[in-house]
């Protein structure tokens, strides 16, 4: 049984299918890509998988439950925790404040100073999130979700920002991340080596739909998603 099951799940805001009648799945322990041009609706996704924003059709399931009945403070509690395309802290705590936060619905087994350190901004412990450069604003975010203690990570665009670097960086540590915390992964990245290189699995969204499905190597050649968002090559 797959870890997280979107059914069928279609949000409308107006007469815009943000999402029409979308199907993916993840396997526990995997990384699963989720790609597609902007607005494709996949931070959408993410905002119904999180209760964010309800659905207007399907189900989502997280170990075989549907979370439709579940509040966003109750998702966190089953096991789901996500960082945001633009960092959402609180501004008026302090980092570790911050990531006390994610753990008062669930806690793990690490304190908050020990994740600030795992995430290598321990010494911004008592620093406010505006007064730090994003890249390291985002990684305060990521260890607030950790803090939670979650099963699977939603990450939303972790590389924005990043040069190339800073991406193979990334990249590394979210292997580490996945080893060390016994989680599952999904992700949203535009950065497309980050993804085929971390991926299990890949599903891919345009204007609301999946337009394919499958292994990193199966999407790259799939003529939809060429023709949709990876583009020919010269």
């Amino acid at each position: 049984m797959a870890l997280l099951e979107v059914d069928s799940v279609t949000k409308r805001f107006g007469g815009i299918h943000a999402l029409n009648a979308v199907s993916f799945s993840v396997e526990a322990g995997d990384v699963v890509g989720l790609i597609g041009p902007n607005g494709a609706g996949k931070t959408t996704a993410f905002n119904v998988i999180t209760r964010l924003s309800p659905p207007d059709g399907g189900d989502v399931r997280f170990a075989g439950d549907s979370l439709l009945t579940t509040g966003a403070s109750g998702v966190v509690r089953r096991g789901i925790a996500r960082t945001f395309q633009n960092v959402e802290l609180f501004r008026g705590l302090t980092v570790r404040e911050n990531v006390q936060v994610g753990a008062h619905a669930r806690a793990g087994r690490r304190t908050a100073d020990e994740l600030l350190s795992y995430v290598g901004v321990g010494p911004f412990a008592h620093r406010r999130p505006s007064a730090l450069p994003f890249g390291t604003q985002k990684r305060v975010e990521l260890a607030r979700a950790l803090a939670s203690a979650p099963q699977l990570l939603l990450l939303d665009e972790p590389a924005g920002g990043l040069n190339a670097e800073e991406v193979q960086e990334l990249a590394a540590f979210i292997r580490c991340i996945r080893a060390d915390f016994e989680l599952t992964i999904l992700l949203v990245e535009h950065h497309m080596g980050l993804v085929m290189g971390l991926a299990d699995r890949v599903s891919v969204l345009d204007l609301g739909r999946k337009i394919a499905d499958g292994t990193p190597a199966e999407v790259q050649s799939n003529a939809a998603v060429i023709a949709a968002y990876l583009g020919t090559a010269a």
